[in-house]
C-alpha cells in the first residue's frame, strides 16, 4: 500500500462517507488540530514521567483517535461504524485531576507556562487542545458534532494544565506564577 494517493493534489480531501471538501474546511481543521494535539501528547508521554501518567496519556491518545474519527465523518453520509466517546472517558480525566490535586498545593495565582521542559510541553498541548475545542465549537454551530467531543476536549485541557503542575511539583521546581504589575 502506498502512503500517497495523489487525490489531494488539488486541495481537496475526503471525509468518511466520501464527501470531498477543501483541505481548509472547518471539519478538516478541527480533526487536524486534534491530530496535532495527539502528537504533543505523544511527546509528553515520551518524557521522564511516571508509568501511571504514561498509561493515562496512551488512553488519551486512543480517545483522541476516536474524536478524530468522529470529526472526520460526514454526519449526513457516513455509514461507517466509528468508535464511541463515552461519559466514562470524561470521568477518567476528572478522576485523574482529582488524584493529582490531592497533593498539589492550592492554586492561588495564575501559572505562567514553564517550570521545566515536560511541563512546557504540557502547556503547549493544553493550548493546542483549547484551539481544537474552539474549532469544534465553531463547527458545531454549522454541522452536527457529538457534544461529548466538546466536553472531552474541554476537560482534557484542564487535565493537561493539572499534569503540568504535577510535573513541576514532582521535579521539586517552583511554579512560574504570574504576579500582575499593578
Amino acid at each position: 500500500m502506498k502512503i500517497y494517493t495523489k487525490t489531494g493534489d488539488k486541495g481537496l480531501t475526503s471525509l468518511i462517507g466520501g464527501t470531498r471538501v477543501q483541505k481548509y474546511h472547518l471539519r478538516i481543521e478541527s480533526y487536524g488540530t486534534v491530530d496535532e494535539l495527539n502528537s504533543y501528547i505523544g511527546l509528553i508521554k515520551d518524557q521522564n514521567i511516571g508509568e501511571d501518567d504514561k498509561t493515562i496519556l496512551k488512553e488519551i491518545q486512543d480517545r483522541l483517535f476516536t474524536v478524530g474519527s468522529s470529526l472526520a465523518a460526514d454526519p449526513e453520509k457516513s455509514k461507517m461504524k466509528i468508535p464511541d466517546l463515552l461519559e466514562t472517558d470524561v470521568e477518567l480525566l476528572e478522576q485523574e485531576m482529582d488524584k493529582m490535586n490531592e497533593f498539589l498545593p492550592p492554586l492561588k495565582h495564575f501559572i505562567l507556562p514553564g517550570g521545566n521542559t515536560t511541563a512546557s510541553y504540557c502547556h503547549i498541548a493544553r493550548c493546542v487542545c483549547r484551539r481544537a475545542e474552539r474549532q469544534v465549537v465553531h463547527l458545531a454551530e454549522i454541522e452536527w458534532v457529538d457534544e461529548k467531543v466538546i466536553v472531552y476536549l474541554n476537560r482534557l485541557s484542564d487535565y493537561l494544565f493539572t499534569l503540568s503542575r504535577k510535573v513541576v511539583f514532582n521535579n521539586k521546581a517552583d511554579e512560574n506564577i504570574w504576579i500582575p504589575r499593578i
